[in-house]
């Protein structure tokens, strides 16, 4: 591992100029700084704090995801993080991670500049700066729900969607259901991706017809489902799967605008569980993602990394909640008459 003089020899400057500029003093250059800030990160060095093995300042940074209130997707994760952090003495802090800042500041140098030892990432996308970065890191990372391959340094957390969508569609196969529909979330994006997968495995094993008209994408947010839901009906959808809770929320509201009822003309499944499927008339059936459990899972995760233990996966396993906004297909009640 690189020390404090292998940096001064390589740029050629005293080694108290190396110290100043790894630890934020005031007197010399800014373009000096990031110059010893950039050549430290090159050359693998980390501070005596970031090795200690009594304490760790950790971070979780957070991009287009919700976490100030319990009823938000982040929050019960970034709880169960911390909670596991805290009986480590871990000190965490949560930062929101704007595109000015990936922009203006590669990651390895800002998490050296700070003293951090580590990092769960939460909300991003594949194509974020720092995201692309994280191909050639060293920093002990873990994402949710997105991968990156080929870096030991790098770990992903995440809930099985292979088996939970194989559960909604066995439910709604056992209630005589046969044109599903699904409606995914954002393009592009690894989770949507997955659950494309997923549902196109599990309609296919269970000898269900796929049916393009019936599987459509569009964002983690209620609005989406008018731009989707009409179609659905006209190609005669009984059923629709959806990516996520907000998703079926929107999906509900939908249906009822268009003078139908949930679950008596169509059922609707979510994913996610989040405290809003109680609330919703009727109560959603969903697939439930343990997101304290994932938060858990992260910081145990990290902890390995921090160790070098390269674990490159952590998958939860779903559970299936079901509720009242699934029941039986009227085509086979008909049938049954």
């Amino acid at each position: 591992m690189a020390t404090i003089k292998d940096i001064a020899n390589k740029l050629g400057i005293a080694v108290s100029t190396v110290s100043k500029g790894l630890n934020g003093a005031s007197d010399i250059s800014n373009d000096m700084r990031q110059l010893v800030l950039d050549t430290a990160v090159e050359m693998g060095y980390a501070s005596k704090k970031m090795r200690t093995t009594t304490t760790r300042k950790v971070c979780i940074f957070i991009e287009n995801m919700d976490y100030e209130n319990i009823d938000q997707f982040g929050y019960d994760i970034i709880v169960g993080f911390k909670l596991s952090a805290a009986r480590r003495h871990w000190e965490v802090t949560v930062i929101p991670a704007s595109l000015t800042l990936q922009t203006d500041e590669k990651y390895d140098t800002y998490m050296l500049k700070n003293g951090y030892s580590g990092a769960f990432f939460l909300g991003f996308a594949l194509h974020d700066d720092w995201v692309v970065q994280l191909n050639k890191t060293t920093v002990p990372t873990v994402l949710l729900d997105n991968y990156i391959e080929g870096n030991n340094h790098v770990g992903y957390v995440g809930t099985d969607s292979e088996e939970g969508i194989d559960c909604a569609v066995v439910h709604l196969k056992e209630l005589g259901h046969k044109k599903i529909a699904f409606l995914n979330g954002s393009k592009n994006s690894m989770v949507s991706n997955q659950r494309y997968a997923a549902f196109v495995n599990s309609m296919n094993k269970h000898n269900l017809l796929l049916e393009e008209s019936l599987i459509e994408y569009g964002y983690y947010v209620p609005d989406c489902a008018k731009y989707h839901v009409p179609s659905f009906l006209k190609n005669g959808a009984t059923a629709i799967i959806c990516a996520s809770d907000l998703i079926a929320s929107g999906v509900i509201t939908e249906i009822m605008e268009q003078g139908l009822k949930v679950p008596e003309d169509i059922s609707v499944i979510g994913f996610d569980d989040l405290p809003l499927a109680t609330q919703l008339s009727p109560a959603l059936t969903t697939i439930r993602q343990d997101r304290v459990d994932l938060g858990k899972s992260a910081f145990l995760l990290l902890d390995g990394l921090i160790h070098n233990i390269t674990t490159s996966k952590l998958l939860l396993r779903a559970k299936f909640i079901k509720r009242q906004s699934t029941a039986i297909c009227k085509e086979r009640t008909r049938e049954e008459k």
